[in-house]
């Protein structure tokens, strides 16, 4: 394991590629050493994800180890995921012989009341009561992922370890995200932040949307998917920073509007152009604040 910064060779060859429009070719391969292993360093992986982007060719695999869906031991990935299948099949069916769900019924509604199923907390047929906050944000997320996986069953279980993950570990963090983006925000543009506290607008930005679906709805797949590939692999400070660039982003925008319900609204439904600019700003401001771990292949 070297330390990337420490070979000069490398970072020479990396500073190439990138000048002549490969960048990420030098990670590439770094990533398929990991991958060869016959016991997958998980720690590793999760060191890559955290300074890279995860190639799209690897993306969903990694995705699956990360969230424990695979074990580290390759020669048991057919078999585990055999029985992830048999599970999926088995809710599934549960759910048809209840009339829970339909053929007609949405797919992303069925991931819904698979997970619910599972959970225990899955409602009554004849209740017709709204859904909850976090049976909306499980779909969002379900409605995301589906765009960025084709398999319903591996679908299924990235969605499911994916919540369960953000619950378990991020929980007792999520409440203070907002808190954590006004400060960032007085750092890099204390003016922008001033406008939005005199326009009562810091307490009514989209939160939700942000923090707890994790930009689901809000950005398309091909941005949000690089934003995961950071919370999947250890770190949910990320939101914050792809916040604050939406922020910095679109702050002529901002600055021209004085109602919190206009700058909310706006941000709900932001332009969809500059989304992979904004993640890559986001990403690298992450880096600058909060460190970047050093050791890779």
């Amino acid at each position: 394991m070297k330390v990337m910064s420490e070979d000069p060779q490398r970072n020479f060859r990396s500073a190439y590629y990138e000048k002549v429009g490969f960048r990420g070719v030098e990670e590439k391969k770094s990533l398929e050493i990991l991958l060869k292993d016959d016991r997958l360093d998980v720690e590793k992986l999760c060191t890559f994800s955290q300074r890279f982007p995860l190639p799209s060719m690897y993306r969903i695999f990694v995705w699956k180890v990360l969230l424990g869906i695979l074990p580290p031991h390759g020669d048991s990935h057919a078999l585990v995921m055999s029985y992830r299948k048999q599970q999926y099949e088995d809710v599934l069916q549960a759910l048809q012989v209840m009339r829970f769900v339909q053929s007609s019924t949405p797919q992303v509604e069925v991931y819904l009341h698979m997970h619910q199923l599972e959970s225990l907390a899955l409602p009554r047929r004849t209740e017709v009561t709204p859904l909850e906050p976090e049976a909306e944000d499980f779909l969002a997320i379900a409605r995301a992922m589906a765009k960025i996986v084709e398999s319903s069953v591996d679908c299924y279980w990235l969605i499911k370890c994916f919540v369960n993950q953000y619950s378990n570990k991020y929980g007792d963090s999520v409440p203070h995200l907002p808190k954590s983006l006004e400060h960032f925000l007085s750092l890099e543009d204390s003016r922008l932040l001033n406008h939005l506290r005199t326009c009562n607008a810091m307490s009514k930005l989209p939160y939700n949307l942000w923090f707890r679906r994790c930009f689901a709805g809000c950005l398309p797949e091909s941005s949000l998917q690089r934003v995961w590939d950071k919370i999947i692999s250890g770190s949910c400070k990320i939101l914050v920073f792809v916040a604050v660039e939406i922020l910095l982003g679109y702050k002529i925008m901002l600055m021209g509007m004085n109602k919190p319900e206009d700058i909310t609204q706006f941000l709900e439904n932001m332009p969809q152009e500059n989304t992979d600019a904004i993640v890559t700003k986001a990403i690298d401001l992450w880096h600058k604040h909060c460190g970047t771990p050093m050791h890779s292949v």
